[in-house]
């Protein structure tokens, strides 16, 4: 449910108004919700898939869902955030129906996502060293992309993309202890997961122009 950006004649509604009108049937209002939730939705599904086209297929998806169940809405919780949770179990079921692990970027390279929470620290200005943190940087992306998607939502949201852990909890329809319970598990697995790759240094290894001489 796409709306063109020359006709949205709810555009100056707030959130709480549409989403009102959408629970009674107005799929004009509820188009311009999906408008408004569109950029976040499709970097995060993004985030999951490491498809675009998946990502885009699976929002659509989610946005057909969610204007099926729309009259069912209670508004618990904003709008956004219940759409959010619709669009993450898109993904996590494509994800099991495809039975594949994608590679997931650290960047989250859509448009306009430029401040990855685990971009490493630059720590000598240098073409060896800045090609040592694209390899950090890959090696990352492979390892986040094996850990099992219960646990790796929950990395994507809290440590990639920034989410307070109680959005997090908001977003997937799960408790706060949950939540934490699932990121310490997700960070416990990445770090072993980084261990084989590693020398006696640790991650820095990864790194330092000394690597070859660690790993």
């Amino acid at each position: 449910m796409k709306t063109s950006d020359s006709v949205r004649p709810f555009v100056d509604c707030p959130d709480d108004t549409l989403t009102e009108l959408a629970r009674h049937g107005d799929q004009g209002a509820f188009s311009e919700l999906i408008y408004r939730t569109a950029p976040s939705s499709l970097k995060l599904a993004y985030s999951i898939l490491r498809d675009r086209e998946e990502a885009e297929d699976q929002v659509q998806n989610a946005s057909f869902k969610a204007w099926q169940h729309v009259g069912k809405f209670q508004q618990e919780a904003r709008f956004s955030t219940w759409f959010t949770r619709i669009v993450v179990n898109q993904c996590l079921m494509r994800l099991r129906k495809v039975k594949r692990t994608p590679v997931v970027a650290i960047e989250a390279s859509w448009p306009g996502e430029d401040r990855p929470m685990l971009e490493p620290v630059d720590q000598r200005v240098n073409a060896e060293n800045s090609l040592g943190r694209e390899e950090l940087k890959i090696v990352l992306a492979k390892e986040i992309g094996r850990i099992p998607p219960l646990f790796r939502t929950v990395l994507l949201l809290r440590d990639v993309q920034g989410m307070p852990i109680p959005e997090v909890a908001a977003n997937l329809g799960i408790s706060v202890p949950a939540v934490k319970s699932r990121l310490l598990r997700a960070r416990a697995e990445l770090r072993e997961r980084l261990q084989k790759h590693c020398g006696i240094r640790g991650i820095a290894t990864l790194t330092s122009e000394d690597r070859l001489n660690h790993c």
